[in-house]
């Protein structure tokens, strides 16, 4: 069995060495642009970190960890037009750089990209593997059709924020640990509890990220820090807020989010001042806390030995740790 450390080192120098330069160039020079900014490469370790845990050669899953890598690179270029987002890992986003034409139209041919490598695949599990993409994916855009939504909306409720952010962006690390899984021949049950313990780590990391983006700094978090609050994005810091708040703040915290201003920074500073008056960060590190650990009683539940679990268990610690 690999270390985390190990794994993580492959993956690292896997994408490092990819080239996805070729003609036309408008096309592919965006796609090479975003794959080569790095990020965590999380989804394509967790694939990885499953095939290793259940005695499958990691360095046999190259075309599954692209595949992976590059769907959700897709998802975040679609996502940084819609949100207008000017970074990305501290650098300028596709769109921004390239134009949104081009964006969009890179972003399409990365989804495609993803499942031809998919389908390089051993062919007894591609049905299962693009199966499993596919429906995933579904789900990541219902999540991001719930988030646009939400901005419009002032009467979202924490369990349908849960909801939201469990298919934008857990259903992928699950999906990520399911199908190193599978290639692993893995037991239902087994990857049934892994794919569990994917869920419930993605809602724990989305909270964190909500934290980094009014509490980090840019340098270290690579996008704009309080780009939630000007998006008038209503995370759990806004709900929890708006929930403990007395009536005159609750009616201030709304209508910051419901006004049109410029003065972008004296939004950010008074909303992050009313998010410390209530302490909502230490709520919010709580219910971090409470998904990390139905996580990890999910990780009980695998079949395998202790021993083989302890790479995803430093790696749910690290993520929750984390500052960027």
């Amino acid at each position: 069995m690999a270390s985390l450390k190990e794994i993580q080192e492959y993956v690292i120098e896997l994408f490092d060495t990819q080239n996805f330069e070729k003609q036309p160039s408008m096309l592919y020079t965006p796609v090479q642009y975003t794959m080569s900014l790095g990020g965590k490469r999380l989804r394509p370790m967790l694939l990885m970190l499953a095939t290793d845990m259940f005695g499958f050669d990691y360095k046999q899953t190259d075309n599954a960890a692209i595949a992976i890598e590059l769907a959700h690179n897709f998802t975040l270029l679609h996502d940084d037009i819609m949100d207008e987002s000017p970074l990305r890992r501290g650098k300028p986003t596709v769109y921004q750089k390239f134009g949104t034409d081009k964006a969009i139209l890179s972003g399409d041919v990365m989804l495609a990209k993803a499942y031809e490598y998919l389908l390089k695949c051993d062919a007894k599990k591609n049905q299962q593997l693009v199966k499993t993409l596919n429906s995933v994916l579904i789900q990541v855009m219902e999540g991001q059709a719930y988030d646009m939504d939400f901005e419009q909306r002032n009467d979202v409720t924490q369990k349908e924020y849960i909801t939201m952010i469990s298919l934008k962006t857990s259903v992928l690390l699950a999906a990520a640990l399911k199908m190193g899984a599978i290639l692993a021949d893995a037991r239902a049950e087994d990857m049934n509890a892994l794919s569990e313990f994917g869920l419930f780590l993605g809602i724990a990391f989305q909270l964190q990220d909500d934290i980094l983006d009014c509490w980090s700094d840019l340098n270290e978090f690579g996008k704009v820090v309080g780009s939630d609050v000007v998006d008038n994005k209503k995370t759990i810091l806004f709900l929890t807020a708006v929930e403990k708040a007395n009536d005159t703040d609750a009616t201030e915290l709304t209508n910051w989010y419901l006004e049109k201003t410029n003065d972008f920074q004296k939004k950010k500073q008074r909303v992050i001042e009313l998010f410390e008056k209530y302490n909502v960060k230490s709520d919010v590190e709580q219910l971090i806390n409470n998904y990390t650990n139905k996580a990890l009683e999910s990780l009980d539940k695998i079949g395998v030995s202790e021993d083989k679990k302890e790479n995803l268990r430093q790696l749910a610690k690290s993520l929750i740790n984390r500052k960027k």
